[in-house]
């Protein structure tokens, strides 16, 4: 319907599109009259606000896919609000003391009837613990997780028809993505570890804070957490503090994603300003931990590397390293892909001195590009993004002439600068040492069976010098020395391989 109303007036009429238009006249009956004339981005976003929880958390997913769907239908989908009526606190009282063992009154001194926050899958509550300690009871809402998992098994059967109908936008991807994130969200011990894989991360900074849990009072269905106390970073209580701390609270705000994003590869996947709380001090505390980003040790590094060459002007080098972190598909045309990054970035460039400049929004329109190449990203970099619009966002509200490019530098080039570090090396060797003494112990067989190989290549002819029959184990040490060096300085093996094979060829054949 979508297709024939946007068609010209005079393909409308006639002998033009018949079968489309034919189709489109029988199909209208089904249709709530409401949707008929409504652009396809509309009718998609209003069918899955009908269709329930599953469907909006999915259309929130798809909102921040710009690098595989259109403009038109993700800027229409982020209108998806994850909002729920409240469940009545009888059932919530319920599925607590079912899940808990215990009357309410013998768990905690206090729990307020209303909720501070009800949500498509889950439902908060504050709350006294009876040692007195103020914290927020989540529950999941009676019911949800069944629905849910059977929209999921609808869904994955649906991926596999659209992979053949759709292949361009790549539904089979989003919807594992989609299934994988959602299958966590609605089991409550996910968000627990969470909350404690960020404290250990952040052990050693004060002023980072996470919610610390309490596991006595915390199951599948429910979730007891300390409650931080403190403000919303929009709130405009902020406007009354000192330039000095505004600066301070930016900066403690910025240290702490760069963290989660490049140090650690594990950083909070939902980031907006209603998940950040300010407490005095200041402090920066992040709530809400149900959906992460994790970054492997590839990619992570890769990050590394292209968010410094983007703060630091170089190109080429953020270019390569945005590549190396995508999937090439079908008919992919890498190269193009590259020229048009480059020229987006040198745009950048020129427009850096600018304080209004978004670098999130560059990375998106980077990504965003990349659909049009056929080349993809996994969802973790959009997810990515996202933090860092919303770190963007909150600085801008605190300070509307900051400099997000000067202030991530300085970040990121105290990060990169930790990595190569002679303890930051070391570490990395201890971590490596047990393949690197693997590969040593196992040196002298690989020798011997490398020389045998070449040998018998050379159907046993003779060699011309007492050194040639020597080249190939030399050349296959070389090898091995370059990947054993690959595993403690992170480099590529094939490539730390490469340069030592070529170095020991030479070396032989220029004597």
């Amino acid at each position: 319907m979508a297709y024939v109303n946007n068609l010209p007036p005079y393909k409308r009429k006639g002998l033009h599109s018949p079968g489309k238009r034919t189709l489109a006249f029988f199909l209208r009956i089904f249709l709530k009259k409401d949707f008929r004339r409504a652009p396809f981005a509309i009718q998609l976003r209003r069918r899955l606000e009908l269709l329930g929880p599953t469907y909006i958390k999915l259309g929130q997913l798809m909102s921040i896919r710009e690098d595989i769907f259109p403009r038109n239908i993700t800027d229409e989908l982020k209108k998806l609000l994850d909002q729920a009526p409240e469940v009545p606190f009888t059932l919530i009282e319920k599925i607590i003391q079912d899940n808990l063992g215990a009357p309410l009154d013998e768990l905690f001194i206090e729990i307020k009837k209303e909720s501070i926050g009800s949500a498509s899958i889950g439902q908060a509550h504050r709350a006294t613990t009876r040692n007195g300690h103020p914290v927020v009871i989540k529950v999941i809402k009676p019911g949800i997780r069944e629905t849910i998992l059977s929209d999921l098994k609808l869904l994955q059967f649906l991926s596999d028809i659209l992979e053949f109908i759709i292949p361009r936008y790549q539904p089979k991807v989003v919807i594992d993505e989609f299934c994988r994130y959602t299958q966590r969200e609605i089991d409550l011990t996910f968000e627990a570890d969470h909350a404690e894989i960020f404290a250990a991360n952040f052990s050693r900074t004060r002023s980072v804070v996470f919610p610390k849990i309490y596991r006595e009072l915390s199951t599948r269905d429910v979730l007891c957490m300390e409650y931080i106390r403190g403000i919303k970073p929009t709130d405009p209580a902020l406007a009354r503090y000192s330039p000095a701390t505004k600066k301070k609270i930016i900066d403690i705000g910025t240290g702490a994603i760069i963290k989660m994003l490049f140090d650690d590869g594990f950083f909070h996947a939902d980031m907006h300003a209603a998940n950040i709380v300010v407490m005095p001090g200041p402090k920066i505390g992040f709530v809400d931990l149900g959906m992460v980003g994790r970054f492997d040790e590839k990619i992570k590094r890769n990050m590394l590397y292209y968010f410094y060459s983007l703060v630091s002007g170089d190109v080429e080098r953020a270019t390569k390293h945005l590549l190396s972190m995508a999937r090439i598909g079908k008919g992919a045309d890498p190269a193009e892909f590259k020229r048009a990054v480059s020229d987006l970035l040198r745009r950048y460039l020129v427009r850096s001195a600018n304080s209004s400049l978004s670098m999130a929004q560059v990375i998106l329109e980077s990504v965003g590009i990349a659909g049009k190449y056929r080349i993809f990203f996994p969802v973790e970099m959009t997810l990515m993004v996202k933090a860092l619009i919303t770190y963007e966002g909150v600085g801008r509200y605190l300070q509307p002439d900051l400099k997000i490019p000067e202030l991530s530098k300085k970040h990121i080039t105290k990060l990169y600068a930790k990595h190569y570090s002679p303890e930051y090396l070391w570490k990395n060797f201890q971590r490596s040492a047990p393949e690197l003494f693997d590969v040593l112990m196992r040196l002298p067989g690989l020798l011997s069976d490398s020389s045998r190989f070449w040998d018998e290549s050379l159907n046993q002819t003779p060699p011309e010098s007492p050194l040639a029959g020597l080249r190939g184990s030399l050349v296959a040490s070389a090898c091995i020395v370059g990947g054993v060096l690959a595993l403690v300085q992170g480099a590529s093996p094939i490539l730390w391989g490469a340069l030592f094979g070529l170095a020991g060829a030479i070396m032989l054949f220029s004597k």
